[in-house]
């Protein structure tokens, strides 16, 4: 369950209780965004296309070491997609902090020296 005010951009702790949750909507949004930007362009759209389903067969075979990695590039750069990062506000940074602190202490509990500001912490 979410507790963030702003969901979109949150920590929170997994359903096990044994990791972190970091979403953010805006990498997916983004990257959608830029996968179609150059769309009416029927050559990019085919390359665009081509790029995809080299993707596919990668993922759907056994992939060679780097073989994956280089076939995601292959439609980074084709559908000129940006670096997978957004800004974060000030406040952001603040609420951020707060929920990731909430979520470090739950994960950690069993190693409560781990968690900054606690007493043994590294």
């Amino acid at each position: 369950m979410i507790h963030s005010r702003k969901p979109s951009l949150s920590f929170e702790t997994g359903a096990n209780h044994l990791h972190a949750v970091l979403r953010v909507d805006a990498i997916r949004s983004n990257t959608l965004v830029h996968l179609v930007q150059h769309w009416p362009n029927p050559d990019d759209r085919d390359a665009i296309i081509a790029a995809l389903d080299e993707l596919s067969d990668v993922a759907h075979g056994v992939a060679r070491e780097g073989e994956l990695d280089a076939a995601i590039e292959q439609v980074e750069d084709v559908a000129a997609m940006d670096t997978a990062q957004v800004e974060v506000s000030i406040p952001d940074v603040r609420r951020l902090l707060g929920e990731l602190t909430a979520v470090a202490r739950r994960v950690l509990r069993f190693r409560r020296s781990s968690v900054p500001g606690q007493r043994g912490a590294a």
